[in-house]
């Protein structure tokens, strides 16, 4: 390989470009990553994208299936393997119906893989039951996006796009560390001083406003609601509305405007912590930069911080209306959009994996959303399930008598990721087939009764589509270890070995030009799309046709509604499901730290990521602490309605008093998510992860130093 393959990073929705040479004999990798220059990393790579070829060869790698017997799991052929699922599958689907089966999927999959596999659930399966941890991660912001404005795409311009502006407000989300070559891209409202972060912790995204570059407002966990909207009373206060615009292209301000009447400053701050002269000084920061003032523009940007609550929904819709009634979206150089976290979390969740969604984003409840599909797929459109119920709902069923008695798992480490993850793990435990489709023994393959190795990303072709709606080529730069397979090809074989109707390929280039003919017309259309195409750019959907060029920028002359305007909904703060109380007086929030990603299933399994950041953490105000009697490095038991974990203690001033941080990446002991609550959005399904009560204490008993990780 004289001159590499162009691909990009396994990680984050940013999809950073990358380029892979095929390493010397003898190296301790089989390729080298190389960063390349591509429009969201301009070369840059963070250090979990510059390590990502560890993983490929990682002497924990999984290369030849398990089936449990007598209680352990065994190596087996490949053909014993599928025997030993469609035997199961048959059975279950004798004694309870084709819904007594279920799939959960991931937002890292490709769109081939993932498109394939809502295909599998609902031709091979029959089941209505398929959702996907997604639903975990962006669900909020999409339900709030499509009411709004009809449509789903986290960040409706480019990346590029906000170089330009002179404020960027960033609600909930640190992407220092989350996706650190996107700090670049804030540079520009860092020199105009209008960086806002909104986060309870002085996380890195929040230091950057440090010195001039902006504003860090250090509300109180869950209250973001509240908190936009006292900047929306404050900028109609101001006389910052853009009328114009919001008569133009906008219905519903009227009635907004009266339910943010009552959120003048002194209340919002009040029920927010943050000082009323911040909010003074962010709304008018907004005001002056806005497109109506004539400014540099605005970015309203909403993060898992804010989105995984309750009322995440409100909580994004909240941002939206500020967005509208400053005249942002479909303006070139502002606008509103939403941070996609999982590698393919944007087109993993428009080609069949939610569990109400068809290809394309169409619902499958539409009589011709359904029929256009099912023409595609050569069966009866009155053989398709009806919806499904969202992940954490259809957890909580999993193995109960009316529920699923078998579930398939692709892309998900659900016994680390989950919220109330003791009980997830009871329920999987319960079933009468849990098939895992995973490249290591993650913490829920150690569950599983069939576990299968699958490919990595280096060993597959395919597509991704990022946080900007572009669809990415991903290229195979290497063959997959001897006993690996594709999961195109797992799924065709049980297809047909399932006597599955329909048609199933292991080829992604066939599957992917079958997902355009199934997008086409959708909102997700991506008709005009193919792999030859995307050899030589990269194209933003929707793209309805071959000639057309792909659309970089939504909304700039009307919204894709039935009356072309965007919708304004009135909101109301709520408290969050689990609130502080006399035996649980501290909040919880969880996130992610710089080296580690998702459940840290891959992250956890190299080694320069783990030596970084071995085991969880506790994360306290020193004052919280001494009033504990907790010391740095102590071990603690943080305690919730739901069980315990354990970590050291790790004593920062950049956390309220009232609040302690745990990264959600580790197993066992230190699972953060045993402590969270499931209570989830009305709306969309997010559970609220990000808050919920807590007591802490030292822990007493555990030995030093703690448990590994890995």
């Amino acid at each position: 390989m004289t001159n590499g393959i162009d691909t990009h990073c396994p990680y984050c929705a940013l999809q950073c470009g990358m380029r892979l040479e095929i390493a010397e004999p003898g190296s301790p990798v089989p390729v080298i990553v190389r960063g390349r220059d591509f429009p969201v990393n301009r070369g840059g790579l963070c250090q979990k994208g510059w390590t990502s070829a560890a993983l490929l060869n990682s002497p924990e790698r999984l290369t030849t299936p398990l089936i449990r017997r007598d209680g352990r799991l065994e190596p087996a052929s490949w053909e014993e393997a599928y025997a030993e699922i469609v035997q199961r599958v048959t059975a279950i689907k004798a004694e309870h119906g084709a819904d007594g089966l279920a799939v959960f999927g991931g937002g890292g999959l490709t769109n081939e893989k993932a498109y394939t596999l809502g295909k599998f659930a609902r031709v091979a399966l029959g089941t209505r039951y398929i959702d996907y941890n997604g639903r975990f991660c962006m669900s909020s912001a999409a339900a709030a996006g499509n009411r709004s404005f009809g449509i789903d795409r986290g960040l409706p311009f480019p990346v590029t796009d906000l170089a330009t502006a002179g404020v960027i407000v960033l609600l909930g989300s640190n992407v220092a560390d989350t996706m650190p070559p996107f700090v670049q891209h804030l540079a520009g409202a860092r020199a105009h001083g209008g960086l806002v972060v909104t986060d309870p912790r002085r996380s890195a995204t929040a230091q950057l406003t440090e010195n001039g570059g902006g504003i860090h407002l250090q509300l109180l966990p869950g209250t973001d609601l509240t908190l936009l909207l006292g900047l929306t009373h404050l900028v109609i206060a101001q006389q910052g509305v853009d009328t114009e615009y919001v008569q133009a292209r906008v219905n519903g301000y009227p009635d907004v405007l009266s339910s943010v009447a009552e959120w003048w400053p002194e209340r919002t701050e009040e029920h927010t912590g943050v000082p009323a002269s911040q909010l003074r000084e962010v709304a008018d920061l907004l005001v002056r930069n806005s497109p109506r003032a004539g400014g540099p523009g605005v970015f309203l940007l909403t993060g898992r911080g804010a989105e995984q609550h309750a009322h995440g929904t409100d909580t994004v819709q909240a941002a939206i209306n500020l967005a509208l009634l400053l005249g942002l979206p479909g303006q070139r150089g502002s606008g509103y959009g939403c941070l996609t976290g999982q590698g393919n979390g944007q087109g993993g969740r428009e080609h069949g994996q939610k569990s109400d969604q068809l290809p394309g984003y169409r619902m499958i409840a539409d009589p011709a959303a359904r029929a256009h599909v099912a023409a595609v797929w050569g069966i009866d459109p009155d053989s398709l399930p009806g919806p499904g119920v969202p992940a954490v709902e259809l957890l909580a069923r999993l193995g109960t008598a009316d529920g699923p008695r078998g579930l398939f798992v692709h892309g998900s480490n659900l016994v680390v990721s989950a919220p109330n993850a003791s009980v997830v793990e009871q329920r999987l435990r319960s079933l009468d087939l849990l098939v895992v489709c995973d490249l290591v023994l993650s913490e829920t393959a150690r569950l599983a009764d069939v576990v299968l190795p699958i490919t990595q990303w280096a060993e597959e072709d395919g597509t991704m589509t990022n946080l900007e709606g572009r669809v990415l080529r991903r290229k195979r730069a290497l063959a997959p270890p001897e006993g690996v397979r594709d999961e195109l090809q797992v799924l065709t074989v049980l297809a047909q070995l399932l006597d599955s109707r329909g048609h199933f390929s292991a080829d992604s280039n066939v599957v992917f030009n079958e997902l355009s003919l199934a997008s086409a017309g959708g909102k997700a259309d991506y008709g005009g799309i193919d792999h030859e195409r995307l050899d030589h750019e990269a194209i933003y959907w929707p793209c309805p046709t071959p000639e057309h060029p792909g659309t970089p920028r939504l909304f700039e002359t009307s919204f894709p509604t039935p009356d072309g305007r965007a919708t304004m909904w009135p909101v109301k703060a709520v408290g969050v499901a689990d609130d502080v109380r006399p035996k649980a007086p501290l909040y919880l929030i969880t996130g992610r730290v710089l080296p580690h990603y998702q459940s840290g299933a891959q992250t956890r399994r190299v080694a320069e990521l783990r030596d970084a950041e071995d085991y969880a953490y506790v994360q306290l105000h020193p004052l919280t602490a001494q009033r504990l009697g907790i010391e740095e490095g102590s071990y603690v038991e943080v305690t919730s309605a739901r069980g315990h974990a354990v970590a050291p203690a790790r004593l920062s001033s950049d956390l309220r008093l009232d609040t302690v941080f745990m990264p959600f990446h580790f197993p066992g002991d230190q699972r953060a998510n045993t402590l969270t609550t499931d209570a989830t959005d009305p709306i969309s399904g997010m559970p609220e992860y990000k808050v919920c009560a807590v007591s802490v204490r030292r822990a007493h008993g555990y030995p030093f130093p703690m448990r590994s990780a890995g």
